[in-house]
């Protein structure tokens, strides 16, 4: 179950990479993706937003008994 977001988080960090958060403004990974900036393409908030219902699906009780919804 903890590798259930691995994809989810790997796509993450690439829609980032491309951003201008990333490439132009030279900001750390993490502060681009907490933020709401509009540096950041639509796909990416999806993402992060994705990423985020999955990480929490991990330590949710309904959800441990069936499993994470995987990528």
């Amino acid at each position: 179950m903890a590798k259930s977001c691995k994809g989810l988080a790997m796509e993450l960090v690439k829609c980032l990479s491309e951003s201008d958060c990333v490439k132009v403004h030279k900001r750390p990974y993490r502060e681009c993706a907490g933020e709401k900036t509009p540096d950041i393409s639509s796909e990416c908030v999806g993402l992060r937003e994705t990423y985020f219902n999955c990480k929490r699906g991990q330590v949710d009780m309904r959800a441990r008994i069936r499993g994470n919804k995987g990528y």
